[in-house]
C-alpha cells in the first residue's frame, strides 16, 4: 500500500516502476494519514482496512515530496491568522505535531525548513497508521512493514526510512 500526495508530479507508479495492480494506491494532499478514529475519516480509515484485512499487504509506504504546497499550508498556520481554505488548512491539520521541527529550525530560510516538515509530517502519518487496530495487530505479528519515504523530484532523490 502505498499513500501519496495528490500532485501530478509525484506519481508513485512511476516513482516505483509499478505496473497497474502492484500497489494499492491512496493519494491525497500532502500524504496525510490521519490517526484512527470511527466516527470521521472513513475514507482513508476504508482504505488502510481493505488493505490491510483484506488485500493483507505486506508493508505500507507513506511518501513525501519536495515541494509539497500542503506541508507549505500546515507550516504557514499560525493561530492568529485566519483559515485559507475552506477544506485543505483542516485536513493538513493531521500533521501539526510534525510542526514541532519548527521551533528547531526557525533560523533556515522556508523552503529548508519546509523539507524537513515534509520528512516530519510523513513520521507523523507513520504514527497515526499505528494507531488503527488491525494495522496494530499485524505490526505486531511481524506480518506488516510500515515505511516513510521523500522523493525529492527537483534533484531527482528518494530517500527511504523506518520509523
Amino acid at each position: 500500500m502505498v499513500f501519496s500526495c495528490a500532485d501530478s508530479r509525484v506519481c508513485p507508479t512511476l516513482t516505483f516502476g509499478l505496473q497497474p495492480g502492484e500497489a494499492f494506491t491512496v493519494r491525497n494532499i500532502a500524504s496525510m494519514v490521519p490517526a484512527y478514529d470511527k466516527r470521521g475519516q472513513c475514507s482513508i480509515g476504508s482504505a488502510i482496512e481493505y488493505a490491510v484485512v483484506v488485500l493483507k499487504v505486506e508493508c505500507i509506504i507513506v511518501i513525501g515530496h519536495s515541494c509539497c504546497g500542503g506541508i507549505k499550508e500546515l507550516l504557514s498556520l499560525k493561530e492568529d491568522r485566519p483559515n485559507t481554505f475552506h477544506f485543505v488548512d483542516d485536513w493538513v491539520k493531521i500533521g501539526l505535531a510534525a510542526k514541532k521541527v519548527e521551533r528547531e529550525n526557525m533560523l533556515l530560510p522556508f523552503d529548508d525548513q519546509c523539507t524537513v516538515l515534509e520528512k516530519e509530517a510523513v513520521n507523523v502519518s507513520l504514527r497515526n497508521l499505528q494507531s488503527y487496530p488491525f494495522v496494530k495487530e499485524r505490526l505486531q505479528k511481524g506480518t506488516l512493514k510500515l515505511l516513510g519515504a521523500r522523493y525529492d523530484f527537483v534533484y531527482g532523490s528518494f530517500e527511504m526510512w523506518d520509523l
